[in-house]
């Protein structure tokens, strides 16, 4: 601190004495803080400045009424006051608008004021001073010597104005002195205004020290402090020093404690012989110490310098700050800084790194170092003038396995299947997994040819092996869709957007194969998309109509019920096939929506057959598993008065793999209201026993694969049945077969025992009107006829 004040007064003694004035601009920022408080001290002393002016004035005037014309006083005075207001506006202008600035030239803007007074006041001594008495002359002149003493008092921080104001009287009162022949008080006031020069002058230079002082203390403080509470709030910092030969010295505590020994051991050691470990005597150190040590090497000043030190055998990461030490001869004495231990944070960060390219669950690289990985192979392969390959990789069957079993289970699955996929590309390709089932594999030379292929098939021919996870075996396959670099693609968008088309239509093909990308896949995906945009405004155009098929009795063929088919008649698209748009209105869940309009208008519809005859309406999983399927149940029988008894929901095994829990609740609720539920497609999933068992099935549909196996003579299929029929029949259910075609078909499953046919050969899939026509008398069916 003591420094600091020397330093400051030094400072201040050196100044030009234009600085001090104020006629020269100073850069430091420091000096404009304090041409801003000179030119905010104008103000300040603004009231007292004129008051003192007036009252002085007012003097004058009542010293001279005797012996001055009255109006030439009065013209005086108006003149001071004039004079005193116009200085007082210009202040305030002047102060509003460079307070804060400190710029030099401000305060010469500040002189107007001061010369206008003395003009107005050397007239007095001119003027009335000679032409009253000398007593008169005299007090005129004392009132100025104490106006200007009072400048020096009050305006120590302006004294420009002081000076100019006093020069101006000084040069009066000489004249004023000798006109009227009293060259001793003429010499008096030269000397008086001399004197009082060097006073103003001194007296601004030391307030100008003291302020100086006071700043840069105040600045000071406030760096030790932000310092002391930086350093109190870590307390794992501490301070260190080393001297010229890279010694430590005046170790802390604290650095002791950080460096695992005591203050004694380390003192006079080489810092970094005591942070290197073992790595000092074999000479080979962290880049981090190099880099350490060339700064220490050239003295420079560093912060924040992330070091990779050793304590007592185990590795950690130090933060440090250092500056060199010099005297006031400006020689070297060493350095002096701060440190940290951030090892924690610089772990926390390698996490936080490896979490951003790598998947947690099964170690492999992710999205992220695949995308990264598949972009340096485009480049090594434009460069080289090679080819690359990109293979996506999708589990088969997978989902069913996550629904049924779980997600730790399906999570160990994933697992086994990343060992096996790194096992297949080894160190030569990266294997990555982009999410959920989905792999990927990038192929950074694909100048074979047969790379790809051989890899997608050792893949899918791996995968398909049989897993063994928590006593379970389990069976999964996979699908591979692969593109090829720059063949197929410029960038990684395109390349993975055109494995991802091949990907899928290997798993449109049913899964377990390979398909290379070809352009022609663009187009299917384009008519996709179409196809789905129509879908989506295929409700609102009034787009969709239902057909009914019939089903009827094995033994008298007389219909018991029609099972509601969905139709599209698409503006667009014209008619489309069911096994087309519905797959997609299942992946885009506009199935829902769909689905709730088809229960209604086939409620609505079938008031309009006998009492006794049913209609059969499909739901698919996504349908049921909605919240409140029960209600739109209820809604639709309740908007169309159809009675719960003529309503037959139809599912298939595929609901149970989704929410078994869910499905078999909304199915209990359904049959609680009275509607009965048939199970489609039987025989064709995984556990059909046990669903029988959980829920009161009414009828069992036997998949037409069956049916039309029998009729061509298979045992198996023949065998199939039988046993389906004689279950049914133990269970107290009806048997409904599928995909009857012919007469022959027909009389071979009334006497496989068969309850109910539903096919071709019974009448195809009909308009409503039509399926009315068949309720009608022959006499009216002639008629309309």
């Amino acid at each position: 601190m003591k420094e600091t004040v020397e330093s400051s007064a030094q400072e201040a003694q050196k100044l030009p004495i234009a600085v001090i004035l104020g006629l020269e601009e100073q850069a430091d920022g420091e000096w404009a803080h304090l041409r801003s408080m000179q030119i905010a001290a104008l103000e300040k002393f603004t009231n007292l400045r004129i008051a003192s002016q007036l009252l002085a004035g007012l003097t004058i005037v009542a010293l001279y009424l005797p012996t001055i014309a009255v109006h030439w006083l009065f013209i005086w005075f108006v003149a001071l006051c004039i004079a005193n207001i116009r200085g007082f506006f210009q202040t305030r202008e002047l102060t509003a608008a460079e307070v804060g600035r400190g710029k030099a030239p401000a305060l010469t803007k500040s002189l107007h004021a001061p010369i206008l007074n003395g003009i107005v006041w050397g007239g007095a001594l001119i003027g009335f001073g000679t032409s009253g008495s000398e007593a008169a002359h005299m007090t005129v002149w004392a009132l100025l010597m104490l106006l200007i003493l009072g400048s020096m008092m009050f305006f120590a921080l302006s004294p420009l104005a002081t000076l100019v104001f006093g020069a101006i009287i000084g040069v009066a009162a000489a004249i004023s002195f000798a006109m009227v022949g009293n060259y001793t008080l003429m010499a008096i006031s030269v000397l008086y205004i001399g004197m009082a020069y060097r006073v103003v002058v001194d007296s601004a230079r030391t307030n100008l020290a003291a302020r100086l002082v006071e700043h840069g203390v105040q600045e000071k403080d406030e760096v030790v402090s932000l310092l002391l509470r930086e350093f109190e709030e870590n307390e794992a910092d501490w301070l260190w020093q080393i001297d010229t030969a890279r010694r430590v010295r005046s170790i802390s505590p604290r650095f002791a404690y950080a460096l695992g020994c005591d203050q004694s051991e380390a003192e006079g050691k080489p810092l970094l012989e005591l942070i290197a470990g073992e790595s000092w005597e074999t000479g080979k150190f962290a880049t981090s110490l190099h880099d350490l040590a060339e700064l220490l090497k050239h003295r420079e000043s560093f912060s924040n310098q992330i070091v990779q030190v050793s304590v007592r055998g185990e590795n950690k990461w130090w933060e440090l700050s250092g500056t060199p030490m010099r005297d006031e001869r400006d020689n070297f004495l060493g350095f002096r800084g701060v440190g940290s231990d951030v090892t924690e944070q610089r772990e926390s960060s390698e996490k936080i790194a490896y979490l951003a390219r790598y998947d947690t669950l099964t170690a492999l690289p992710n999205r992220m170092q695949i995308h990264e990985a598949l972009g340096e192979a485009l480049r090594y392969a434009d460069q080289w003038r090679t080819r690359c390959a990109f293979l996506m990789i999708d589990l088969d069957r997978f989902k069913a396995v996550n629904d049924s079993l779980g997600h730790l289970v399906g999570d160990k699955l994933l697992a086994q299947v990343s060992s096996r996929l790194q096992e297949i590309v080894g160190q030569e390709h990266l294997c990555g997994r982009l999410g959920g089932d989905e792999f990927a594999i990038v192929i950074r030379d694909a100048t074979d040819r047969d790379v790809v292929e051989r890899v997608a098939r050792q893949i899918i021919d791996d995968l398909t092996q049989p897993y063994r996870v928590d006593q379970h075996t389990l069976y999964v396959g996979a699908s591979v869709g692969s593109a090829i670099g720059p063949r197929d693609g410029n960038t990684v968008e395109e390349i993975m957007r055109n494995a991802d088309l091949a990907l899928y239509r290997s798993k449109d093909e049913g899964g377990g194969e390979h398909f290379r990308f070809e352009p022609y896949l663009h187009q299917s995906a384009d008519e996709r998309r179409q196809l789905e945009s129509s879908l989506r405004e295929a409700m609102e155009r009034d787009e969709l109509l239902l057909n009914f098929q019939p089903v009827v009795g094995a033994h008298d063929e007389q219909v018991v019920s029609f099972e509601a088919l969905l139709r599209w008649n698409s503006k667009e698209h014209g008619f489309v096939s069911p096994g087309k748009f519905v797959p997609l209105a299942e992946e885009t869940r506009l199935i829902v929506p769909i689905g709730q309009w088809v229960l209604r208008q086939s409620c609505m519809e079938a008031r309009n057959w006998p009492e006794h005859i049913k209609v059969n309406v499909n739901v698919s999983p996504e349908q049921l598993l909605e919240p409140g399927f029960s209600d739109e149940v209820v809604s639709a029988l309740s908007d169309s008065g159809l009675r719960p008894e003529r309503l037959e929901v139809e599912v298939t095994e595929s609901i149970f793999l989704r929410d078994a829990s869910v499905a078999r609740e909304a199915l209990e609720q359904v049959m609680a209201l009275g509607c009965s539920v048939a199970l489609d497609d039987f025989g064709t999933g995984y556990s059909s026993l046990g669903y029988l068992r959980k829920l009161r099935f009414s009828t069992i549909k036997v998949d037409r694969t069956f049916v039309q196996g029998a009729a061509q003579g298979s045992a198996e299929s023949i065998a199939i049945i039988r046993a389906v029929v004689a279950m049914a029949q133990s269970l107290d259910l009806t048997t409904t077969a599928e995909g009857v075609e012919n007469a022959d078909e027909a009389e071979l499953l009334r006497s496989l025992g068969c309850d109910k046919i539903q096919g071709f050969y019974f009448g195809r899939p009909m308009s409503a009107p039509d399926a009315r026509k068949i309720f009608l008398p022959k006499d009216d069916l002639k008629k309309r006829a």
